[in-house]
């Protein structure tokens, strides 16, 4: 796999254990699909395609608290040690089998099978810092069905029955244990710093790349009534400029509705706390 290289003028870094939340939550995130012919989402406020940037934006930075030493217990004999972390290079099948005791549903799991876990989880946060789904970085599980759209008094309106197209992926990342993902993510840092390194990032961004991550999430407006929708030739977007001028990812939470985003910032806001006061 290419590994992402530094942006010029700039240091970068970043976490796994924000990853598979955020992605997680966040992550919605979801990969572009087929034809034309074959699902109108295509052409539907399609995944926004990364234009090049001319002036990098500031790195953020900010420090997430490292969890307290436990207090020095007697040791009973034969007791084992923490096992100790593998290399960069060699750490796919020690990470995921931690990251399988954690949550084992199916849709998880085909997640983290692909290869390279830590550093796609590192340039996924990357992107989500910044409101962009990296779907080919860490493809989730597309939404299943079509796009649909309805027309009343001459306008386009978002179908509500499209946000049931999303349960697989918001049930996968509910479902995870924010607390043991802290713990993960405390565990492996060593490994993160390493992939975010290699990025360009020093500690202190990779920190402030996850929160910013999760921010992002948190600040997507939640929208109980009717999206309205409009159409330049093939292509929609959304009738309201305030929502057309969201960040891609925030524009895929929409999609999914209201209810599986108040869900998603739910988890977002969780790991939020829980790295913040380990």
């Amino acid at each position: 796999m290419n590994r992402p290289r530094k942006p010029s003028g700039s240091n970068p870094t970043l976490i796994i254990g924000a990853l598979l939340a955020v992605a997680i939550v966040v992550g919605i995130i979801y990969q572009s699909q087929s034809s034309l012919d074959e699902d109108i989402e295509l052409i539907a406020i399609p995944e926004q395609v990364v234009e090049p940037v001319i002036q990098v934006p500031a790195v953020p930075e900010a420090a997430i608290p490292s969890a307290p030493e436990p207090e020095a217990q007697p040791e009973p004999p034969m007791v084992s040690k923490s096992p100790e972390l593998p290399s960069l290079d060699n750490s796919d099948d020690f990470i995921r089998e931690r990251l399988l005791l954690i949550n084992d549903k199916q849709a998880f799991s085909r997640w983290v099978k692909t290869d390279d876990l830590i550093r796609r989880s590192a340039s996924y946060l990357d992107g989500l810092a910044n409101g962009v789904i990296l779907s080919k970085i860490f493809p989730l599980t597309p939404p299943e069905g079509k796009f649909a759209t309805h027309k009343s008094d001459g306008s386009i309106w978002l179908n509500a029955g499209n946000y049931e197209r999303y349960g697989s992926t918001i049930n996968a990342i509910t479902s995870l244990d924010m607390s043991s993902m802290a713990k993960m993510f405390h565990f492996t840092r060593p490994l993160l710093e390493s992939a975010f390194s290699e990025m360009g990032y020093n500690p202190r961004q990779m920190d402030g790349i996850i929160l910013q991550a999760i921010d992002v999430v948190l600040a997507t407006p939640i929208i109980v009534e009717p999206i309205m929708l409009s159409r330049e030739s093939v292509v929609y977007k959304f009738a309201d400029p305030a929502l057309e001028a969201l960040l891609p990812m925030q524009k895929q939470l929409l999609r999914t509705g209201p209810e599986n985003t108040k869900r998603l910032q739910k988890q977002a806001l969780t790991l939020q706390q829980t790295l913040l006061n380990p």
